[in-house]
């Protein structure tokens, strides 16, 4: 019962972090208590994506004329587009039941915790406790839906996004509180399907994390699909009418009251630290997360935190990422790997939003780069200007791209399209590389697609712009 490495939580942190640890030669475990692959490949990431496929095949119907093609009237089966995406879910987590096996991974369900130095007691679901030894921990626990005091998720009336996922009948009208990734994902989702749409932010505009043009651009886009969009106001409070829910909402000209079926709240995630001994050891942690150096460990030798629950960006490719470079840094130390892994540079993280259309973005916006003291040059390039875009029926959006006059650094790209998740990696890995704007211009890029756009985007930028 002895093992190098137990990973506590399976998410796309932990099993990535226990594959890695196999590879390299440690005797590895995986605690989970619910499913492999964690939130992300059951209830986030991967699900979410086929439930936005769906509501895309149907918005294509809904145009086909314009492709010159004739369809007659599609209809919605929610409870078919539910299967189909918990479907997803199953496989790709079985997915990862697969590579903990290739890898020689031990899988120990049930609940973990610190239980002393070295130690993780595991309760599994019918009550029983085991004690596993463990040179190295690393706690991987991810994190839930916040919910805010005034808005409790009750499950019907105020719902979060794992209820958003499995309803069993598609409602009518929907409020959704919060504008971030999953607020606007599920407003797309459902608007798309036909469901009649309030978004509720409380900042003074939606996707607040993102440059204040891919903002505009999609309440413009939002507001022409039907969606509402309310911001500066906040939900006070939420009462059951019967049928649906009221709920009071304050705004900058006083409060007014909206009805609805039920209301997603969609107010950011809170870490999962609580009851996994932290306290035990004397774990570090500041507002709500694990304090960790550059290479994922606490304050305690031999226990390490990666993913959600650690400061930083939450977001499942970063915690692959963390889980890496944890691993890496424990097998340099003990001779098992032949050099000090690279730690991550938080400012090139990529983000990318699934709504349609997609919103991806990495580096500095054209506000935070202007108040780090840089002279910038801005380069924006249309998607109606593009030829593949006008092809595919796709020419909302743009490619907005910030480098720096005085040395031509790339600084940030920001763009929001038809699949621009796919075409912002481009934009990471030249950063990454320091390239500067002469050695975009000089790769040739391929035509016609979607990812010349850049290339355009910082010729306009340079002022040599061709097709614009």
């Amino acid at each position: 019962m002895a093992y190098d490495v137990i990973v506590i939580g399976s998410g796309p942190g932990g099993y990535v972090a226990a594959i890695r640890a196999s590879q390299l030669g440690f005797k590895t475990a995986v605690v989970e208590r619910e499913n492999l692959g964690g939130i992300c490949l059951n209830w986030g990431c991967i699900p979410t994506k086929a439930l936005l496929k769906t509501a895309q095949v149907f918005e294509y119907t809904q145009h086909s004329k314009d492709y010159g093609i004739t369809i007659g009237d599609a209809k919605v089966e929610f409870d078919a587009v539910i299967k189909r995406s918990r479907g997803v879910a199953d496989k790709m987590s079985r997915g990862v039941q697969f590579l903990m096996k290739k890898n020689k991974i031990d899988v120990i369900m049930g609940t973990g915790k610190l239980k002393s130095k070295g130690q993780v007691e595991v309760t599994d679901k019918d009550g029983k406790a085991t004690v596993y030894d463990a040179k190295h921990i690393i706690l991987a626990t991810g994190a839930r839906a916040r919910e805010l005091p005034n808005l409790k998720i009750d499950g019907k009336n105020v719902i979060g996004y794992r209820q958003a996922m499995v309803l069993p009948a598609q409602p009518k009208s929907m409020i959704v509180v919060g504008s971030g990734a999953i607020g606007v994902e599920f407003a797309y989702f459902y608007a798309t399907l036909g469901t009649k749409v309030t978004i509720v932010e409380f900042l003074p505009r939606i996707v607040p994390v993102e440059d204040e043009d891919i903002s505009k651009e999609l309440e413009k886009i939002y507001k022409k699909k039907g969606i509402e969009i309310m911001t500066n106001a906040s939900v006070e409070a939420v009462e059951s009418n019967g049928d649906g829910v009221k709920a009071k909402v304050k705004t900058q000209t006083g409060e007014i009251t909206l009805e609805a079926d039920v209301v997603l709240s969609a107010v950011g995630i809170a870490a999962n630290i609580e009851n996994i001994g932290l306290e035990t050891l004397g774990v570090k942690t500041d507002k709500g997360r694990v304090l960790v150096d550059q290479y994922y460990q606490t304050n305690i030798p031999g226990v390490y935190a990666i993913g959600d629950m650690v400061p930083g960006q939450a977001l499942a490719h970063v915690a692959s990422k963390e889980g890496i470079v944890c691993v890496e840094s424990i097998a340099y130390n003990e001779k098992k790997y032949a050099h000090k892994p690279a730690t991550i540079d938080y400012m090139n993280i990529p983000g990318c939003t699934y709504c349609a259309p997609e919103i991806a973005s990495v580096g500095y916006t054209e506000k935070a780069a202007r108040e780090a003291g840089y002279e910038v040059k801005v380069g924006k390039f249309p998607f109606s200007a593009s030829g593949k875009a006008s092809a595919a029926g796709a020419t909302e959006g743009f490619v907005k791209v910030i480098f720096d006059a005085k040395y031509g650094e790339w600084l940030g790209t920001h763009m929001i399209g038809a699949n621009v998740t796919e075409i912002i990696a481009e934009t990471v890995v030249a950063r990454k590389l320091e390239t500067t704007y002469q050695e975009v211009l000089d790769a040739i890029h391929p035509h016609p697609t979607m990812s010349e756009s850049v290339k355009d985007a910082i010729e306009v930028a340079y002022g040599e712009a061709i097709h614009l």
